[in-house]
């Protein structure tokens, strides 16, 4: 199911979801200090064009803490919110479970990004 997953996920929302993903990154590489967070960014909206057949792993520290802190104040929260409204509108058939499912995986990623690794 990964690669006919994969391009349905793309024609019918992935590519707003990754679009989401780059703006922000787009945003946040505008200064020095936001680099980091905008590669990141960058590294999850691979994930959310394509997100079939990954998974994601959570960790991290301190460090990664007070970054996801500063991270869900300015962007995460837009994102998650964008995240779970797809995903409850794609849980309203059955066809579009899966999908759904892929879209509140991306909704706690949003929330949580650093300290995050996909596999």
């Amino acid at each position: 199911m990964g690669c006919l997953g994969n391009l349905l996920w793309f024609v019918f929302g992935g590519f707003i979801s990754g679009l989401s993903w780059c703006l922000m990154g787009c945003i946040w590489c505008i200064t020095i200090v936001g680099i980091p967070v905008g590669i990141q960014c960058f590294k999850f909206s691979g994930l959310s064009f394509f997100p079939f057949g990954k998974e994601v792993r959570y960790g991290g520290g301190v460090s990664s803490l007070l970054l996801n802190i500063i991270w869900l104040i300015f962007s995460g929260l837009p994102l998650a919110i964008e995240s779970a409204v797809i995903g409850a509108l794609l849980c309203i058939t059955i066809i579009g479970i899966p999908f759904g499912l892929q879209q509140f995986k991306l909704a706690k990623l949003a929330l949580m990004p650093f300290g995050a690794e996909v596999i």
